[in-house]
């Protein structure tokens, strides 16, 4: 899919505070709900047990990007996710920056970058 997150690693909450899977999707979506680097609007069309899919709107031309998180079954706290432009294959690094933004709110709450093969 893309990139992975780690909602329970080692150097982040620790041991002692590890979340359940309902309490990563809640930090998740306040995060969605909350960060706005873009100033696009975010959208969420689509939620499930383990799966967000959610619509970011420019504020000046409505173009259209998505971004979608899924929690892989398994017991690794894992969240894989990617950012795509529907338009265009050029995006002015936005994709991207939102990304970087939405990881570093989720790092405030205790989560980490997982590195992938």
């Amino acid at each position: 899919m893309g990139k992975d997150g780690n909602y329970n690693p080692e150097r982040g909450r620790g041991r002692e505070n590890l979340v359940s899977r309902e309490v990563a999707m809640k930090e998740l979506l306040q995060v969605i709900k909350s960060t706005k680097p873009d100033n696009f609007t975010p959208r969420i069309v689509e939620k499930k047990d383990d799966y967000v899919r959610v619509e970011y709107e420019s504020p000046i031309l409505g173009f259209i990007d998505d971004v979608e998180f899924w929690f892989p079954p398994g017991k690794k706290p894992l969240v894989q996710y990617r950012s795509a432009s529907r338009m265009g294959s050029f995006d002015f690094d936005i994709n991207r920056k939102r990304i970087k933004a939405l990881r570093i709110a989720l790092e405030k709450k205790g989560w980490a970058s997982e590195e992938t093969s």
